[in-house]
């Protein structure tokens, strides 16, 4: 047991020298490159321009499931970036700037909000933030994504892997992250690496992917008037009965594992039985396990609202020895977890920048683009792409641009760190 623990201790050291050879290698060879210096430069002095940038982006309606917008904009300047654009058959916009090899560096930003169509987007200002919905997730990915392909294209770049520049649909609520899923289809036999831009933070990085599960179920019965017809069973009150029991759910604090009730429907009128109830849950879990777990506890909680509801009715006489209540229940979708390896040249390049720019960051686990790539074993992390934000995922969500210079040299780094420079 103690020579396992003074080889394992051994070759903890060895790969912790390893990656801070690579990182310091790797950072060593960016600074020597006169390019480099001058990307960022770009980066920096361009910054405001990227912040208009980033309003103009915003105020283009991205519901979800209508990209079409947005996307059509995002092409256009993805062009006059100077690459090779193209949008493929599922939504996605994809600029290519070709490197001397086959293989491939995805960056990628999703073009979708979580807000329905006839959302203001109008930005506001108040003092130095920007008010509006989506103004950080992601208006601030899209726009860094334009930022460093106009700098690349400036400073001259060449670059030993292909890069590509993609917005990507579906990423938010019911999209089931189809866009990257369609991408890491259609390209898996060159990706190397995947780096998504989303938000602005730049105090982590995600590695792990969180995997979640959405679900919508739907209780239906016979319907009818609120007093001649009253003893018949109720979908909303079945539906209630079982909200109850699975709220008081117990979760384990580790693995860190959540729900959330999001959307109920049902009913036409306050005076009649509804025919049909719904709702949709998401369902969130460090461990595949757990989350398993909870989506039976979620189950056995609706089916437990509905035989309470229809023993009641029975007690009042009206159902007879027969279920008048259905329950369907549809899964939505499913985002696959995943870790990036400790030893991973992609990770390296990250910390490397961070040293580089005198950033500190940790690792975080989250729910985002990279969860596709990650699950198949393609290395990819998630970026915030600088600035400061809040209030995501509502009407008054915010973003300030101050220090935005940092995310972008830090994404810029990174890219280049695993690209490679071409003479």
């Amino acid at each position: 047991m103690k020579r396992f623990l003074l080889l394992f201790t051994i070759g903890m050291a060895v790969t912790s020298f390893i990656q801070n050879l690579a990182r310091k290698t790797a950072a060593a060879q960016l600074n020597d490159d006169p390019r480099i210096a001058r990307v960022l430069d770009i980066l920096r002095s361009s910054a405001p321009a990227t912040t208009d940038e980033q309003i103009r982006i915003t105020e283009i309606p991205a519901p979800p499931f209508h990209e079409e917008i947005r996307a059509a904009y995002f092409k256009k300047q993805l062009s006059a970036a100077g690459l090779r654009v193209e949008s493929d058959a599922i939504g996605n916009v994809i600029g290519e700037w070709s490197g001397s090899s086959g293989d491939i560096v995805m960056l990628t930003a999703h073009l979708d909000t979580v807000f329905p169509e006839g959302t203001d987007v109008q930005v506001k200002r108040e003092g130095t933030k920007l008010v509006a919905p989506g103004i950080s997730d992601n208006g601030t990915g899209l726009a860094a994504l334009l930022a460093l392909a106009k700098a690349f294209h400036e400073a001259k770049i060449k670059t030993k892997m292909t890069i590509l520049f993609v917005g990507d649909v579906g990423e938010e609520g019911e999209g089931n992250l189809r866009g990257i899923r369609a991408l890491t289809d259609t390209y898996k036999k060159r990706l190397k690496y995947v780096i998504a831009l989303d938000g602005s933070a730049t105090e982590y990085v995600t590695t792990a992917a969180l995997a979640s599960r959405r679900v919508e179920i739907s209780i239906t019965g016979p319907g009818g008037h609120s007093w001649s017809d009253f003893g018949l069973p109720n979908p909303i009150h079945a539906l209630g009965r079982g909200i109850g029991r699975f709220v008081a759910v117990r979760v384990p604090e580790s693995p860190r594992t959540s729900f959330n009730i999001g959307e109920i429907e049902g009913g036409t009128s306050v005076n009649s039985i509804p025919s049909r109830a719904s709702m949709k849950v998401d369902l969130r879990s460090e461990s595949e396990q757990e989350l398993s777990k909870l989506e039976g506890l979620l189950r056995d909680a609706v089916q437990t609202g509905i035989d309470e509801e229809m023993s009641a009715a029975r007690g009042r006489g009206m159902a007879g020895g027969t279920s008048l209540l259905e329950l369907k229940i549809n899964v939505l979708g499913v985002r696959p977890a995943g870790e990036l390896p400790e030893n991973s040249p992609l990770l390296a390049a990250l910390l490397a920048a961070d040293s580089q720019l005198g950033n500190r960051s940790r690792r975080e686990r989250s729910s985002t683009d990279a969860n596709i790539p990650l699950s198949l074993g393609i290395q990819a992390i998630s970026l915030g792409a600088g600035g400061r934000s809040g209030g995501a995922h509502t009407l008054d969500e915010w973003y300030d641009p101050t220090g935005r210079e940092l995310g972008l040299q830090r994404v810029a780094l990174t890219v280049l760190g695993v690209a490679g420079l071409e003479p």
